[in-house]
């Protein structure tokens, strides 16, 4: 039997183990999701505290759960750790680290290329390794491939096999999780791509397998460029329908009646999560190097970039109908999170919102029942460690204004249309509430 046909049968019997490297909202439910399967799984991370709530069956991701942890830290088939010597025990290595932009609005590819290096020190033949993260068309095997190459001395597609599939998470979507979302996958050779599908298809729903690696990597780019151009679609129309006194929330909702040639999307305070404020600039990059321009990609992103501005002039509008200054208000803002009802803050456009009213002279607090602190993030450190409000009546109408930067479902909107006399709606929150007294509410 050849190497390919023994690592297949590891596979078929369920002791072909898949270590993931990164256990935070992708890594970790891909663990899960291959554990459920009796698939043998360990897991990598550079965070100590992540690998001890694991072992320990400490929840630290709030939407997956406590009875997930638990499972894990008592099962005999998983296990989680900082020494990333044990990489020679995995028969596949999946990459789920982040991929962010620097300041320059550029791939910063150093978490990939330093987990690349670290893989390849021991890289040993036979094993799979995958990059989930997203990223531009061409990393997999003009950046890692040689990277795992020089350094182990082993040769991709003979020694060892190398794919790319894209994660496709979306937090708290309680109708998808990890094993009902069909899986792309691409891989450096057919032998790899079998392999990788062959692992894939034990656990996912449906493996969608595409001729290479790029083709995966382009279709992940694709999915998200979907959707912040159309995003920045009607968030360019919630600003044009404000200025002619249209409600664009029942404009939208109204076309989605049509039951063709239509497909609904919803205007918010500006892009956040890992994924869409971030991809299509990873294609604009790469782009350039085939001296393409990617002018309607990098329009949609100067529009939903622009959109936390239009919510503080908005607010700063709605102050005035109050007869207060922005210079001095008091602010609060509903929600950190990037989404409802999760605890997910990254790159959530709120944390701008945050930077624009303090700079004008606002004082700013928040409220959200998922993120009771700030924590520390690479691009908003000034605000590490501020504590969401207590929720309640005395304290919420203090406030000269609240601002819903998301709309959380556990929120009493109504009793916050009550409590407060200038609310600032980003989100569509108080859809059917009626603004009472001296109560005035904005959307934008």
């Amino acid at each position: 039997m050849n190497q390919l046909d023994t690592l297949l049968k590891k596979i078929e019997d369920r002791t072909y183990t898949v270590g993931i490297v990164g256990l935070g909202y992708v890594g970790l439910p891909l663990m899960w999701t291959f554990h459920q399967n009796d698939m043998p799984v360990l897991g990598f991370d550079i965070d100590e505290k992540k690998v001890e709530n694991l072992k320990n069956g400490t929840p630290y991701i709030k939407h997956l759960g406590s009875e997930m942890m638990a499972t894990l830290a008592k099962s005999s088939i998983a296990d989680a750790t900082t020494d990333f010597s044990r990489l020679d025990e995995a028969d596949a290595i999946l990459l789920c680290v982040p991929t962010p932009l620097d300041h320059h609005r550029e791939p910063d590819m150093s978490y990939v290329e330093q987990t690349t290096e670290t893989v390849s020190k021991f890289l040993r033949k036979g094993q799979l390794v995958i990059l989930e993260s997203t990223t531009w068309p061409g990393t997999t095997e003009e950046l890692m491939i040689p990277i795992l190459e020089k350094n182990s001395g082993l040769k991709a597609g003979t020694d060892f096999y190398v794919a790319y599939s894209p994660e496709r998470e979306d937090p708290g979507n309680p109708n998808f999780n990890t094993a009902k979302i069909p899986k792309v996958v691409g891989g450096h050779g057919a032998e790899a791509l079998k392999l990788a599908t062959a692992m894939y298809d034990t656990s996912i729903v449906q493996t969608v397998p595409v001729c290479d690696c790029k083709t995966a990597e382009a279709v992940k780019l694709t999915e998200n460029i979907f959707r912040s151009v159309n995003i920045a679609l009607v968030n360019e129309l919630k600003v044009v329908y404000e200025a002619m006194d249209i409600d664009v929330h029942e404009v939208i909702d109204a076309a989605a009646t049509k039951p063709f040639g239509f497909m609904k999307f919803t205007p918010g305070p500006g892009l956040g999560g890992h994924c869409i404020p971030i991809d299509p600039f990873y294609l604009t990059w790469k782009a350039r190097e085939f001296e393409k321009h990617t002018r309607f990609i990098e329009l949609a992103g100067e529009v939903n970039t622009d959109m936390p501005r239009y919510v503080v002039d908005r607010t700063m509008h709605a102050l005035n109908t109050h007869k207060k200054a922005m210079n001095g208000s008091k602010i609060l803002v509903i929600g950190l999170a990037y989404k409802p009802d999760v605890d997910d803050m990254r790159e959530s456009p709120t944390f701008k919102i945050f930077d624009l009213l303090k700079a004008k002279g606002a004082e700013i607090s928040y409220y959200d029942p998922f993120i009771p602190e700030v924590l520390p993030t690479r691009e908003h450190a000034d605000w590490t460690g501020t504590k969401s409000i207590d929720w309640n009546k005395e304290i919420v109408s203090d406030f000269d204004a609240v601002l819903i930067s998301t709309n959380h479902s556990t929120i009493d909107y109504a009793e916050l249309a009550e409590w407060s006399e200038c609310v600032i709606d980003t989100r569509n929150a108080t859809n059917g509430i009626e603004a009472k007294g001296e109560t005035h509410i904005f959307k934008s």
